[in-house]
């Protein structure tokens, strides 16, 4: 017996809930919400898809795609996004100085703009390939490189703080 449309999507969902989790700056109703509007219009354009394409970029595609129409019909509310909560607990409890540092870095990621930010986690969390961001993003793939290099650039600028920046010597 073949593998139904949901069997297929089905393995795909904890993923789809991380990114939205994250776009929404995790308000987790709205990403449930979201998610489950993926998922609706994934099945119901089933015969959409084109196999044997990358069913997880088209899905990703579909929720990035109803994220930036409803941001488009609402304002974005100003929310705090807790990357920490995103990844599970470290089995040795971070020191003082690791905490201030993740704080820095969960700081820099949050003061990106969203579409920096939303490259950012596509590319580093999700595994994305900049071609398939490109897709799921829809903006060129030199768009692509060149939001990611620019929210590095920012993340690692800001968390560095008044630190010098690796292989460079203070003099």
């Amino acid at each position: 017996m073949g593998r139904t449309s949901f069997d297929l999507v089905e393995p795909h969902i904890p993923s789809l809930r991380r990114y939205a989790l994250v776009l929404l700056r995790h308000d987790e109703t709205r990403a449930d919400d979201l998610v489950q509007d993926c998922l609706v219009r994934a099945l119901s354009r089933w015969h959409l898809w084109k196999r044997p394409g990358n069913l997880r970029a088209w899905l990703f595609t579909i929720l990035h795609n109803i994220y930036v129409n409803d941001v488009a019909r609402a304002a974005a509310r100003p929310d705090v996004v807790e990357i920490q909560d995103y990844f599970p607990a470290m089995a040795v409890p971070a020191n003082q100085t690791d905490r201030v540092r993740l704080r820095e870095v969960v700081s820099a990621i949050q003061a990106l703009p969203d579409n920096q930010r939303q490259t950012l986690l596509l590319v580093t969390m999700e595994g994305f390939s900049y071609e398939e961001t490109a897709d799921i993003t829809g903006v060129p793939i030199g768009t692509v490189m060149s939001r990611l290099s620019r929210a590095r650039d920012k993340v690692r600028d800001t968390s560095a703080g008044d630190r010098p920046a690796r292989g460079r010597s203070v003099t």
